[in-house]
């Protein structure tokens, strides 16, 4: 199974993402730079920080820096109509992303040899990390985190590999191929997690004591 083609097609996905955010926002080629790469690697060094792995690793990703900036410049250009066609099959390209990602981070953790809790947290935060960020620095709540099911899928994959039950290349393959059907029936069937909000009841509550 090549991991390699998973990761160059993730790391384009979340570079992509991260710039058409930043044009959304109207920032300059400099921040649709900082945006695109912050979402394509900051899930990587967040996970780093915390399994104990070395931050410098990042700078060993050559290819898939050229990867990104290329991606990022290509659509910084590109015609609003071909950017339009792009949002069609994000969700599809973003969903191949958090699954190789997220499989990527835990076996990392795995590799370690960290208890089950630290890979699933690995796996999530390599899988969203970056997105998260991203919304932060564009002064967006992070969706990863509000709309449809997202960061769940991140952690059923690295549970899976933490219980050792995915530990062969097709077990993975196999895997790898249900966190994206999954992420992509979440986006067509709009599976969300059960949320309360107090802001009414807050609201609510301020009126009364205001009369």
């Amino acid at each position: 199974m090549n991991w390699e083609l998973f990761s160059i097609i993730g790391t384009i996905a979340f570079a992509v993402s991260g710039a058409i955010v930043a044009m959304e926002e109207e920032y300059d080629i400099l921040g649709v730079y900082v945006l695109g790469l912050v979402t394509a690697f900051g899930g990587g060094i967040i996970r780093n920080l915390l399994i104990g792995k070395p931050i410098v690793l990042l700078w060993e990703q050559g290819v898939y820096f050229q990867i990104a900036l290329f991606a990022m410049t290509l659509v910084f250009f590109m015609p609003v109509r071909f950017i339009r066609l792009w949002k069609t099959w994000e969700a599809f390209f973003d969903a191949i992303g958090l699954a190789a990602f997220s499989i990527q981070g835990a076996l990392y953790a795995t590799n370690m040899g960290h208890p089950l809790s630290a890979i699933i947290v690995a796996a999530v935060l390599t899988g969203i990390g970056g997105g998260m960020v991203r919304d932060v620095l564009a002064g967006r709540k992070p969706l990863v985190l509000k709309d449809e099911i997202y960061a769940v899928w991140g952690m059923l994959a690295g549970a899976l590999i933490g219980l050792g039950w995915t530990q062969g290349v097709w077990q993975l393959a196999i895997l790898f191929a249900l966190i994206v059907v999954l992420r992509m029936l979440s986006v067509f069937y709009k599976w969300k997690l059960p949320k309360r909000s107090l802001r009414n009841t807050i609201s609510e509550a301020s009126h009364r004591s205001e009369l």
